[in-house]
C-alpha cells in the first residue's frame, strides 16, 4: 500500500480553506503524474483465508460498516454488538487504531484506489493495476452506453426469457413479462443491480447484445481504460474485467451523467410489477447515511470478483473516487469505505492542530 506524497499538502489545503469546493460536474479526471510500482495481479484472498480468522474479520467489519448510520441506530447496534464478550472484543479491536506504521488505513479489500477526482491525485492504492472481474460494477458502463445512444427513456421494454440468467441462475424480483419504461429499467439496474433489467437494456439496443457489448468496449477505449473488457451488460460474466486504476476513470466519467448520479444513489424506489407495487432498495446502504454525501454508487459481487464497491463521494468538501475490489466478507467493502472516510477526516484534524500550534504566519 502506498500513499502519495501529495496527500499531506492536499489535506492542509482542505483544512485551511484555501481551495473552494470543486463542482462534481466540472471535475476533470486527469492522470497522476507520478508513476509507482504495483504488485502483481492478486488472487482471490477470501479463498486463502482461514475460516475462523475470516469470520472474526467480518464481525469486526460489520461493526465498522454500521458506524455511519444515524445516532439512534448506532446506539442500537452498540447494544447488540456488546451482547457477547467475543463480539465485544471484536468491536473494541474494530474501532481501535486502524492504521499502519506509515499512517495509512488498514483496508481489507484486495485491490483499491482512492483518488481526488478534481486533480487526479491518487491518495491511496494497492494492487491498483491488477486485472480482476468487476461483476455488477459493469452496470455503470451499461448505463453510459444506453444514455449515449439517446434512446427514448419513455419507451416500454418487456422482460423476456432471454433476459433470465442461465449462467449463474441468480434470482430476480422482476418476473418475465414485466413491462417497464427504459428509464425504470435503467434505475433498477443501477440502484438495486437488477440483472434482468440490465439484460433487457442491452437486448433492446440497436443491433442487440452483440452491438451493445461492442459499444461498451468502444466506450472503454475512448475513456482510456486500458485494462477493461466487457462481455455482457450485467457483470454476471467473469470475463468483464478491469483494474482499480481504470475504474477510477470510469466512475469519474459516470459522474458526469445526471441520471446515473440520481439513479445510482436512490435509496429506494417503488414500481408496479404486473399490477402489484414493489419496493426496490439500493444495494449500498451508505447512500442512506446522513454521514455520507455520495454522487455515484455501484456495488458488485460474483464468486470470482468478491465483494466490490465504487463511489464518487464528497469528503472534506472535495469529490473523491473510492474503488474497493475483492473484499472478503459481507461487510468489508462498506467497512473499508468507512475507514477511508475516518482516515481522511482524522488526517485533516491533525493538520489543523499542527497549523494552530505553529501560530499565525508572520
Amino acid at each position: 500500500m502506498k500513499i502519495r506524497n501529495t496527500v499531506i499538502a492536499l489535506l492542509s489545503v482542505f483544512v485551511l480553506g484555501s481551495v473552494a469546493p470543486a463542482d462534481a460536474l466540472a471535475a476533470a479526471q486527469r492522470p497522476s503524474s507520478k508513476k509507482t510500482a504495483e504488485a502483481k495481479p492478486v488472487a482471490r484472498l477470501a479463498a486463502k483465508s482461514a475460516a475462523k480468522p475470516g469470520k472474526r474479520a467480518d464481525a469486526a467489519d460489520r461493526i465498522v460498516a454500521r458506524a455511519g448510520k444515524s445516532a439512534s441506530q448506532r446506539e442500537k447496534n452498540r447494544r447488540v454488538a456488546y451482547a457477547s464478550p467475543l463480539v465485544q472484543r471484536t468491536a473494541v479491536a474494530a474501532v481501535g487504531p486502524e492504521i499502519d506504521q506509515e499512517g495509512n488505513p488498514l483496508l481489507h479489500s484486495a485491490a483499491f484506489m482512492i483518488a481526488d477526482q478534481a486533480t487526479g491525485n491518487v491518495l491511496l492504492e494497492k494492487n491498483s493495476d491488477a486485472v480482476l472481474p468487476i461483476a455488477s460494477i459493469t452496470k455503470l458502463m451499461t448505463a453510459m452506453v444506453v444514455l449515449d445512444a439517446r434512446l427514448s427513456l419513455g419507451e416500454s421494454l418487456v422482460i423476456a426469457g432471454d433476459d433470465v440468467d442461465t449462467l449463474r441462475n441468480s434470482s430476480s424480483h422482476v418476473p418475465v413479462g414485466t413491462e417497464l419504461s427504459r428509464e425504470d429499467m435503467l434505475r433498477l439496474a443501477l440502484m438495486s443491480s437488477e440483472n434482468r433489467a440490465a439484460a433487457a437494456l442491452a437486448r433492446n439496443y440497436p443491433g442487440g447484445l452483440p452491438a451493445f457489448v461492442m459499444a461498451m468496449n468502444r466506450k472503454a477505449t475512448s475513456l482510456g481504460l486500458r485494462e477493461t473488457r466487457f462481455s455482457d451488460s450485467t457483470g454476471l460474466n467473469s470475463a468483464n474485467v478491469s483494474s482499480a486504476r481504470d475504474l477510477v476513470k470510469m466512475v469519474s466519467a459516470a459522474s458526469r451523467y445526471p441520471l446515473i448520479r440520481e439513479f445510482s444513489t436512490t435509496a429506494n424506489y417503488v414500481v408496479s410489477l404486473n399490477g402489484r407495487q414493489r419496493q426496490f432498495n439500493n444495494t449500498n446502504a451508505l447512500v442512506s447515511s446522513p454521514d455520507w454525501q455520495i454522487g455515484v454508487s455501484k456495488t458488485g459481487f460474483i464468486n470470482e470478483s468478491g465483494k466490490c464497491l465504487v463511489m464518487q463521494a464528497w469528503l472534506l468538501n472535495k469529490p473523491m473516487i473510492i474503488v474497493l475490489l475483492d473484499s472478503f466478507g459481507r461487510f468489508t467493502r462498506v467497512a473499508d469505505a468507512q475507514r477511508v472516510k475516518r482516515w481522511l477526516e482524522s488526517a485533516a484534524v491533525q493538520q489543523k492542530v499542527a497549523a494552530n500550534l505553529r501560530g499565525p504566519a508572520t
